[in-house]
């Protein structure tokens, strides 16, 4: 019986049986090898990376001094800054979301496998993660984007990892992923709250599952709400929702039709005009921010106007939304605001911290020392890097394309990533406004979603 066993395992049929198992991820290796190359290159060639002013500073500060963010910027991240700490170093924060930006294709890989998705379709859904110059750029930057989207990616994966309803367990650290990401991005919230319970909800996951969930994502915002309650004396997530929403309305907002009440009425356009809606919240001139005690305090006057104004103008706001929304499929990339240089980043120089207000200088080198000199390019790595960004971008059209196929091939297995991708790209733009960073998130569940549709399941089970 052993001489028999032995002949079967050492066989060349038995051989044979063993190769095409072990060479099925052979080509998502190769893709994945070159993009973690490019990953070294975009460190080498940009170095320790880029910090922009005011988001980087800001982050790195709550980070150093952990509290609720007030303004714009959200405590998710500097969680994971602070969590980095130890190490002091810019260049560790960088390599771990390179690291990430690798291991959200990866796991986009993994599940189309699961889903029986041939290793073509699945590598190709990948590339314009593992490949644009936007996402390469973003990882090499002390924002959050690249956290933000691994984090969501993380929990569609989650949720859809197993076939059929998910369990208990996938459910709540789905919805603690998606906790996190509201944490650090705002549009986190409505994910968690209309897509993902609501999702959970119509698949009829049961009471148990459900309860799980719902307690895994609402406990860390409730308990994030009370700790911010405690520092500024208001139980939310944030003191700029109604700052937000009323700088949209600002692009469309006719008082004679609103008709606001007399404590809104001074919030109402004042003549003061900018390119895009996210101007407003910065505009000296616009009527919010020349209120007594400035925009923040008077952050629930201005959701409330706002509010207003879209129950008076719906059809208004809408037009303004579908078309700040279209600017995401132009095949070059809209300068919007114009101030802003959209998706090609890379550039040839050096950035000093010099000239900025002491406070950037003193939590930079707090954070890490070794931050002192002028941030560069370096020879031939940046180079090559301002040259591949051209053609290394996800053009409008494309991203349109990848978008329909998705919703062509509608179905329960494709429901959660294309819901996903469509809530990510529409839910910045009907809060605020339209930005190319924004863009980026919607990308990888848009991929998942038209590979899943384009490909007929040949059997059930996972690929392995």
């Amino acid at each position: 019986m052993y001489l028999s066993t032995v002949q079967q395992v050492t066989s060349p049929e038995s051989s044979a049986a063993t190769r095409p198992k072990a060479g099925r991820h052979i080509l998502f290796g190769a893709v994945l090898t070159i993009a973690a190359c490019l990953r070294i290159v975009t460190m080498l060639g940009y170095r320790p990376g880029s910090i922009y002013y005011d988001d980087s500073y800001s982050y790195l500060d709550i980070a150093l001094h952990p509290r609720p963010a007030q303004g714009f910027r959200n405590t998710g991240y500097p969680l994971l800054l602070w969590l980095l700490r130890p190490f002091h170093s810019i260049l560790v924060v960088l390599t771990v979301q390179h690291i990430l930006g690798l291991a959200i294709g990866v796991m986009i890989y993994a599940l189309l496998r699961r889903r029986s998705v041939p290793a073509w379709g699945a590598v190709l859904a990948t590339v314009p993660v593992l490949f644009d110059a936007q996402m390469l750029q973003l990882e090499n930057a002390v924002l959050s984007d690249t956290w933000f989207i691994f984090l969501v990616v993380s929990a569609v994966v989650t949720l859809m990892w197993r076939s059929g309803r998910p369990s208990a367990r996938a459910a709540g650290g789905a919805c603690l992923l998606l906790a996190l990401a509201a944490l650090t991005r705002s549009v986190g919230t409505p994910l968690l709250l209309l897509l993902v319970l609501g999702y959970l909800a119509v698949a009829r996951v049961g009471r148990r599952r459900f309860a799980v969930a719902a307690i895994a994502g609402l406990l860390p915002l409730a308990l994030y709400a009370a700790w911010f309650r405690a520092e500024n004396g208001t139980f939310a997530l944030s003191q700029v929702d109604g700052v937000s929403l009323w700088a949209r309305t600002m692009t469309f907002a006719d008082c004679d039709k609103i008709k606001p009440p007399a404590a809104e009425a001074p919030l109402c356009p004042n003549g003061t005009h900018v390119d895009a809606a996210s101007e407003y919240v910065w505009a000296p001139g616009a009527s919010l921010n020349r209120m007594p005690g400035g925009a923040i305090r008077n952050n629930d006057l201005a959701r409330s106007f706002a509010l207003h104004a879209i129950a008076a103008q719906p059809l208004a706001y809408l037009g303004d939304v579908a078309g700040d929304v279209s600017l995401a499929f132009h095949w070059t990339p809209a300068r919007h605001p114009l101030r802003v240089t959209p998706a090609y980043g890379f550039k040839k120089g050096s950035w000093s911290p010099s000239g900025l207000p002491p406070w950037t200088r003193q939590t930079l080198v707090a954070y890490d020392p070794s931050a002192t000199g002028p941030y560069h390019s370096v020879e031939p790595y940046a180079g090559f890097l301002r040259g591949y960004q051209y053609p290394a971008y996800l053009h409008g059209p494309f991203l349109a394309a990848i978008l329909l196929a998705g919703a062509l091939g509608l179905r329960r297995s494709t429901l959660l990533p294309w819901g996903t991708a469509v809530g990510l790209l529409v839910l910045p733009v009907a809060v605020l406004d339209f930005d190319h960073r924004y863009v980026l998130p919607v990308v990888p569940v848009a991929c998942l979603a038209a590979a899943l549709a384009l490909t007929r399941t040949r059997r059930r089970g996972p690929a392995t």
